[in-house]
């Protein structure tokens, strides 16, 4: 997971923009990363990725080893609405922090459920939100392998090479707060989020599961019916899209506490809550998951086929 403040003294990779062939810059605070290479109100584009010169590379051409993936920002993101004033009052210490990465992993369940991890009420950015496990790159990781190992240390799954197939679904732009009714930004990522398809079902893959209570509170897999109705609540986006006909009224997690894992329920309306402009946030899954997800359920008719 992204985990703030506990991270500051990790060394991290860091977003670098190359538009038109141009040397590749590191990509400041302050500077919208879609918005680099187009102009608002448009959110989201298609881009070039990869690590080049064990730097986070985003650019409009091609390069050598890298993906092309759709790259996307919320039409709320603090970053797109950032005055002059506003950036200027960032304190230094924020502005020199550059764009951080993030890998979050979408473990898919050969029954085709995917797991979610509520994060700890205690880490510093995104408390209680449902999300993927994943956490800040680091120099010298490929994404599969600091996938893999936020997926071990925050869940204790470890999976080997042989045990799934994956592939990179897309780029989002988080930043924390998430609006600016809610305060200046604090923090900015590009969140890079692969898709692992275990042969295995998720109760063989949850015998494994020994999670870290201090950055994971729940966890739960849900069915791609649910998956459907929450990343259609898409968040600033007004009314929501029709939800899915005949969802459960509730929805089965398990709680970790003081070390001990209880299974429980919760209402299936609190993963369709969108977050909210002003106050205090509440229990969702995150915009950027929500994202994930609607990618990911247009992944499941080839796989079916």
């Amino acid at each position: 997971m992204l985990k703030g403040a506990s991270m500051e003294n990790v060394r991290k990779v860091l977003v670098y923009l190359s538009k038109d062939n141009g040397r590749p810059q590191l990509a400041k605070f302050q500077q919208s990363i879609v918005g680099h290479f187009c102009a608002a109100p448009k959110d989201s584009l298609v881009v070039n990725c990869g690590l080049h010169r064990h730097q986070f590379l985003i650019s409009d051409m091609e390069f050598a080893g890298s993906k092309q993936v759709l790259l996307q920002r919320a039409p709320f993101c603090p970053i797109k609405h950032l005055n002059d004033a506003q950036a200027s009052s960032l304190p230094a210490e924020t502005r020199g922090r550059g764009v951080d990465v993030g890998v979050a992993v979408l473990l898919q369940s050969a029954c085709r459920k995917v797991l979610l991890t509520r994060r700890s009420k205690n880490l510093s950015i995104f408390p209680n939100l449902w999300v993927p496990p994943g956490g800040h790159l680091e120099p010298g990781e490929q994404f599969l392998v600091h996938g893999l190992r936020e997926l071990r240390e925050e869940t204790g799954l470890c999976l080997q090479d042989g045990e799934f197939s994956w592939q990179m679904l897309a780029l989002w732009e988080s930043v924390y707060p998430p609006m600016l009714s809610r305060g200046l930004p604090k923090r900015h990522h590009v969140v890079i989020y692969l898709l692992l398809l275990s042969p295995e079902s998720h109760q063989q893959l949850q015998m494994r599961f020994k999670p870290d209570e201090a950055e994971v509170s729940a966890y739960t897999w849900l069915e791609p019916q649910i998956l459907a109705s929450v990343a259609a609540f898409e968040d600033g986006a007004g009314d929501a899209k029709k939800v899915v006909d005949n969802l459960l009224p509730v929805i089965r997690i398990t709680e970790l506490q003081h070390g001990a894992a209880k299974t429980t329920t919760i209402p299936t309306t609190l993963f369709l809550n969108t977050a909210p402009p002003q106050g205090e946030d509440m229990e969702r899954v995150s915009t950027g998951t929500k994202f994930a997800l609607r990618l990911w359920l247009d992944t499941l008719a080839p796989q079916t086929e």
